[in-house]
């Protein structure tokens, strides 16, 4: 779908989406628990989608109204003889030990694992499908059997588990084996998602593991927040000095769980709004239009909470305000004239290209560091940003880890790719509200990945969106 965005000024409330990083995590370890939780926030987009479907293969019983998700757990028939758990509102304390051998799902019949487009789904529950001793056929889709899965595989290998065809670490393959507790080491600075899912896995094997991290740990805040929900369950995690203890024979218990609002997401409308965009005829163009983004927890383990921080730094207008909404925090962004700095963007991988559209409208060059991990996501999205800015008007500088904008006036009356990525087509469609002429987006759907009402609530906040090729 090609979309066709006009410069002008967003303006108004918007509730950020529920978190997709919070609602793959609730959602397995739900999926895992003795007993049924009742989730509620979980958006419609294809992540979601692709994580639940896996879920269901898996055996977790789930049914969706609205945003509202109830699942039924497999713990109960993994733990059958050792006693069951029973659905709670709230959640549980530490996680009870569980005797026995390593545990399995009890079905002999493959499952089949479509991760659609969705990295967290693949990287979180191959591990835990390894952990349940199935054979689990694994699928997924555009760049996503391109993304690396060695590391992980390397150390699943090790462990008793066996891919085929031979030899074969990316999409398609199928796994078999009953994955086996020990010591796992992973570098810190490839993918955190590998951690992450390995912490899900193995508190459900019979002994005790640990998880070893080779140098620096990077993206530290997606690991807080699996540690959150793992607890929020009732499993236990202790840290290390190199990494992470994990006790074996645990049980996930229920628990009733609300996904707090994205700050990924949240993102893109408070550098719309700290960058004001285009007025429109007869306005003044130092006017402030102020840009509110409602349902966030300004005391969330979200790493992208950053944004704010870095957008103040550029000279932006950003206040809050914490109401009685249980403590959730309301975002508004004013229009401002931002400046040039340098952003690490080792913990904050997901927000550098809408930043980047923030530094193409700052006097000066802005610099971001420690950025190749942008490389292996949907896109190259530091090559897509560049070219994308680029075609903007805008000097772009990018080698094998960082990212230059010089900032300047955003030419526009150009077409640009969208890369089948959602976070470059949003970026984009940002960018345009600040451009001289209208730019034309391909790939528009993309948002359906993360964001699906993107540009529904982009034109309700005043920007103008046409879609000129429907791709049908």
């Amino acid at each position: 779908m090609d979309i066709k965005v006009y410069p002008g000024r967003l303006s108004g409330q918007v509730a950020a989406p529920p978190s997709k990083s919070v609602a793959h995590r609730v959602l397995i370890c739900a999926a895992l628990a003795e007993g049924t939780s009742v989730i509620t926030g979980i958006s419609g987009s294809k992540d979601m989608e692709a994580t639940m479907g896996c879920l269901r293969a898996l055996g977790a019983g789930i049914v969706q109204n609205g945003s509202t998700v109830e699942i039924t757990g497999i713990g109960d028939a993994l733990n059958a003889g050792n006693g069951g758990g029973s659905a709670e509102t709230g959640c549980t304390g530490a996680a009870d030990s569980a005797s026995g051998g390593d545990r399995q799902a009890g079905s002999p019949e493959p499952a089949e694992l479509d991760c659609i487009e969705s990295g967290s789904t693949l990287r979180f529950l191959l591990p835990v499908a390894a952990a349940l001793g199935r054979t689990a056929a694994f699928t997924g889709r555009g760049k996503l059997p391109e993304r690396p899965m060695s590391p992980l595989a390397d150390q699943m290998k090790l462990r008793g588990v066996t891919f085929s065809p031979e030899g074969r670490d990316c999409l398609p393959f199928t796994i078999s084996g009953q994955l086996t507790s020990g010591v796992y080491e992973i570098r810190g600075d490839v993918s955190s998602q590998y951690i992450s899912g390995l912490l899900f896995a193995l508190p459900l094997l019979s002994g005790d593991s640990e998880i070893r991290i080779i140098g620096e740990l990077q993206s530290a805040s997606y690991i807080e927040l699996t540690l959150g929900s793992l607890k929020d369950f009732g499993v236990e995690i202790r840290r290390t000095e190199s990494g992470f203890a994990v006790p074996g024979g645990q049980r996930y218990r229920a628990c009733n769980a609300a996904v707090e609002g994205d700050w990924s997401n949240a993102a893109f409308w408070l550098v719309a709004g700290a960058m004001g965009g285009r007025p429109g005829a007869g306005q003044d163009s130092r006017e402030g239009a102020a840009l509110t983004v409602t349902g966030l927890r300004g005391d969330s383990s979200q790493g992208d909470l950053e944004a704010v921080n870095i957008l103040r730094r550029m000279g932006a207008g950003i206040g809050s305000e914490t109401g009685d909404r249980d403590g959730l925090t309301d975002m508004t962004a004013l229009r401002a004239e931002l400046m040039p700095v340098e952003v690490d963007c080792g913990n904050i991988p997901d927000i550098v290209p809408v930043l980047s559209v923030a530094a193409a409208a700052a006097g000066g060059t802005t610099r971001f560091m420690n950025a190749g991990r942008l490389r292996i996501k949907e896109s190259d999205r530091l090559a897509a940003m560049a070219d994308c800015l680029r075609r903007l008007g805008v000097t772009v500088r990018e080698d094998s880890d960082e990212l230059e904008v010089t900032g300047g006036e955003l030419r526009g009356g150009c077409s640009v790719s969208g890369y089948n990525d959602h976070r470059i087509v949003m970026s984009m469609a940002v960018a345009a509200l600040c451009c001289r002429e209208p730019v034309i987006i391909s790939d528009a759907q993309a948002v359906a990945k993360s964001y699906p009402d993107f540009f529904e609530e982009f034109r309700r906040l005043g920007g103008r969106a046409d879609v000129i090729n429907s791709g049908k």
